[in-house]
């Protein structure tokens, strides 16, 4: 059985990675109405919903206020509810909130729909002042992780990089 949850008002919703750099695990968490909830991610989903977020911002009056840094850290036990597949992003003007929509990776057929309706399910509202400080602590997350070769791009292992632009 999958899981759903749909929180309108959010303690928290952060990112963080477990691990060394090369080696790292990335989790999107959201606590609410005393519960927590991460979401097994990819680096590159943290940068997509991070580059949406500046957009639908960067459309709306600033912030008023954001959390303190400190409740940006990802809080233990962090045991995954699924991995994410599809992201769904958006506004609601009558709130002036933020919608994060946060689905399960599953199975699809050949013609892109998913085989299995009953897949895990994560739906939030965070204020602007909320996703600001998201997309500035993701910027960090996302950057702390090994450095990219400056010919290819690709990231460079701590022992070496077999770059293949410098045969």
């Amino acid at each position: 059985m999958s899981v759903f949850y749909e929180f309108d008002d959010v303690d928290s919703f952060t990112t963080g990675t477990v691990g060394e750099p090369g080696n790292r695990t990335f989790y999107m968490q959201v606590r609410a109405d005393g519960q927590r909830v991460s979401v097994k991610c990819e680096k590159q989903q943290t940068a997509a919903i991070v580059d949406y977020l500046r957009k639908v911002l960067s459309d709306l009056p600033p912030p008023e206020d954001r959390p303190m840094p400190g409740a940006l850290e990802l809080a233990p036990p962090i045991d995954a509810s699924f991995v994410l597949g599809p992201i769904g992003l958006g506004y609601d003007r009558s709130s002036d909130k933020v919608l994060i929509q946060l689905e399960e990776v599953g199975e699809v057929n050949e013609e892109g729909e998913f085989l299995d309706d009953d897949r895990g399910h994560v739906r939030l509202f965070v204020s602007r002042g909320q996703a600001a400080a998201f997309c500035d602590h993701a910027d960090r997350v996302v950057e702390s992780g090994r450095p990219d070769c400056q010919w290819c791009s690709h990231p460079i292992d701590p022992d070496g990089h077999a770059c293949p632009r410098m045969n």
